[in-house]
């Protein structure tokens, strides 16, 4: 009788979890649907539109609580006052019926995917005429996804022929394989779909502009809700004050959207796309030295979180959308992006002495004899630690700790009762985020991410122990919901005195040894990244430079700029302005001979040999067909790197081991490399 009211009990627990929580009455319970890069569970903040809602009913005093479910799901729960509403929705008239909508809000960006080889353009009017344009692309063949249009684009779309789909990939395979001639499409959701699943086509479709029907994404209050009434018009007053306040467009470009058009001024406008990092807020801050001195340039920031910054310039190159005039990006890119898509760095001027950069830096930026990127910083990884907590603790930290060492110091020193955990590592899925610790351990332990033949290897008794340790260090020696955590969480985690140990970029030292901005810096320690069997790939190289798209027609102006913020000049100017700790590291050899460097950093040797000796070409203990140590410098590497990072943090939030995660992902990375035709 016992285990049958246990059971019960715990299915009523289960049932109860699936419902929403008690509403108090500054709750709004919200059902969301995926409709990614708009809103989804995974990017974010949940997406730019989750994002809105919250931000708006703030401004009336309440706060959102956001679930996603399935369309019919979500509707349901709507229609049924299980939830107060649902986002985001389109101008439906069936929806009148059962719904009040909200004011309405940027939405789809919808127009038209070809292939590069097809001779198809549209009407310089297309935009004000969208129909007409359709119409007279009347004998061409039309893929749509069921369900995706909606108002004006289902209508100019209905007497065309058209081929439908369940799914937008399916389109974008018809397409590419010449099965239709053109998709019609949301252009992130096909840029984003090209980026990060078919790499492969990057470079042979292509977005026809302009956009043919831009739409607006709304808010469903469901009539028989006792507030909707009320709830319609704090959302809407909200998003007023969004809009009169610059709030909503400073949220799509966090985001990586589309901004309304501001007021020009007199000069010409630069955009730059640039990660959200310490290093790129203090550049931001200090270009206007750059706008006193260059008075017909304006800067347009479009600062970044790590995942969305690649994703949106990788988009933005895959399209050939060019919202970009300057855009910050890696090695990798630098390597896999030059064919068309960079611009070459020409014509330097003598005073910015080219020479100074560091070998090893300069030479991950070239391919054959041209530069692509001047490096902003650059960093190698290191493992950063307490000295107080092991001097309490009666430890020593070796200088080149193995990982058992650090399993063993985590294990010692976490204390999750004072908010005191063992070890900080980057959790959140991405190629650039959770995957760069995992690589260079995987790395160490003798894993490789390919055989010579290009045969994926990430499923290898190697790969599976280095990710073992992995989830293994972060559920019993890490901080709580350890998937959130990227290097600027983890950054402001060790900061504050949260983490004992953290392995991660050396550029975090200048932070870290700032009194300013770490309340640690008197107690801080380094040492090397760990080490398991091999040395070999076991510390990272990577770089943030600054680039230019070939898309662009600001060539002059946005050489001027990223010569500037790359100069001799600059790192003088964040040193007056910061303390020569902050000055931006790993570029210059210039700044390493600097006495006030070396004496505010004490750092400066240990970084300045771990940039010379992490070693690309040779990132493993066998031989590889790739350069890269925790990045590949392969097209199909963001793609491949963001699908492993996923399963990894699915594995971490599930309490799975690693073996069926590596499983998976190597099942899926072999798919993509014969995609790719890497193998037959």
């Amino acid at each position: 009788m016992l285990p049958l009211l246990t059971c019960i009990v715990t299915a009523l627990v289960l049932i109860g979890g699936m419902l929403p929580a008690a509403r108090a009455d500054n709750i709004v319970h919200l059902a969301a649907i995926e409709r990614e890069p708009y809103a989804g569970a995974a990017l974010p903040d949940e997406g730019y539109v989750p994002e809105v809602a919250r931000a708006a009913f703030a401004r009336s005093g309440y706060q959102v609580q956001t679930t996603f479910y399935p369309p019919d799901r979500a509707r349901h729960l709507a229609e049924s006052g299980e939830v107060d509403g649902w986002m985001p929705v389109h101008a439906d008239p069936a929806l009148k019926e059962e719904f009040v909508l909200s004011a309405p809000l940027p939405g789809d960006q919808l127009g038209l995917l070809k292939r590069k080889d097809s001779p198809t353009r549209l009407p310089t009017d297309a935009a004000r005429r969208p129909a007409a344009a359709l119409e007279a692309l009347a004998g061409q063949r039309l893929g749509i996804t069921r369900g995706s249009l909606s108002g004006a684009a289902a209508a100019a779309v209905a007497p065309l022929r058209t081929e439908r789909v369940a799914l937008d990939l399916q389109n974008l395979d018809k397409l590419a394989n010449g099965r239709v001639d053109l998709v019609m499409i949301d252009k992130y959701l096909a840029a984003d779909l090209m980026a990060l699943q078919r790499p492969q086509y990057i470079g042979k479709l292509e977005f026809l502009n302009p956009v043919l029907f831009p739409s607006s994404f709304h808010l469903a209050f469901p009539l028989r809700g006792k507030r909707h009434a009320e709830l319609q018009q704090a959302f809407d007053a909200g998003l007023k004050a969004l809009e009169k306040d610059g709030s909503l467009g400073r949220i799509l470009a966090r985001h990586g959207l589309s901004v309304p058009a501001s007021p020009r001024g007199k000069g010409l406008r630069l955009t730059i796309g640039t990660v959200n990092n310490p290093d790129m807020q203090v550049m931001q801050r200090l270009s206007r030295q750059f706008e006193k001195t260059h008075p017909g340039i304006e800067l347009e920031w479009r600062v970044l979180e790590e995942n969305i910054l690649r994703r949106r310039t990788l988009s933005d190159l895959a399209i050939s959308d060019g919202q970009f005039d300057v855009v910050t990006i890696g090695p990798n890119e630098a390597q896999t992006w030059r064919s068309g898509w960079l611009t070459p760095i020409t014509g330097l001027p003598a005073s910015y002495d080219l020479d100074d950069i560091l070998p090893n830096v300069r030479q991950q930026l070239t391919v054959g004899d041209k530069l692509y990127a001047l490096p902003f910083y650059a960093e190698s990884s290191m493992t950063y630690y307490r000295v107080d907590l092991f001097r309490q603790a009666g430890l020593v930290m070796p200088a080149r700790p193995t990982i058992k060492d650090i399993q063993h110091f985590a294990r010692q020193l976490h204390h999750p009762e004072k908010q005191q955990y063992g070890i900080c590592l980057r959790g959140r899925p991405g190629w650039g985020e959770n995957m760069a610790i995992v690589s260079t351990l995987a790395n160490t332990f003798g894993g490789r991410w390919f055989r010579p033949d290009w045969t994926p290897e990430i499923d290898s008794p190697e790969w599976i122990r280095a990710v073992d340790w992995y989830l293994d260090m972060l559920r019993q020696y890490g901080p709580p919901n350890p998937e959130r955590n990227g290097f600027n969480e983890n950054l402001r985690l060790f900061a504050n005195g949260h983490c004992a140990i953290w392995i991660d970029a050396t550029v975090a030292a200048g932070s870290l040894y700032n009194p300013k901005e770490s309340r640690v810096a008197s107690a801080l320690g380094y040492a090397a990244a760990p080490v398991a069997i091999t040395v070999r790939g076991a510390h990272w190289l990577w770089t943030w430079a600054l680039a230019i798209p070939a898309s662009t027609t600001k060539r002059q102006a946005a050489q001027e700029f990223i010569t500037w913020a790359t100069s001799k000049d600059y790192i003088r100017l964040v040193a007056a302005e910061q303390g020569w700790v902050s000055a931006p590291p790993g570029t210059r050899r210039s700044t390493y001979d600097n006495p006030a460097y070396k004496a505010a950093a004490p750092f400066s040797g240990f970084v300045l040999e771990a940039l010379a000796t992490a070693d690309p070409r040779n990132p493993t203990l066998r031989p590889v067909p790739y350069t890269g140590i925790q990045v590949l410098s392969i097209p199909e590497y963001p793609a491949i790197g963001n699908l492993v990072g996923q399963e990894i943090a699915q594995a971490l939030t599930s309490g799975q081991r690693a073996e069926p995660a590596m499983h998976r992902a190597q099942a899926r990375t072999v798919k993509q490399m014969r995609d790719s035709g890497y193998q037959p």
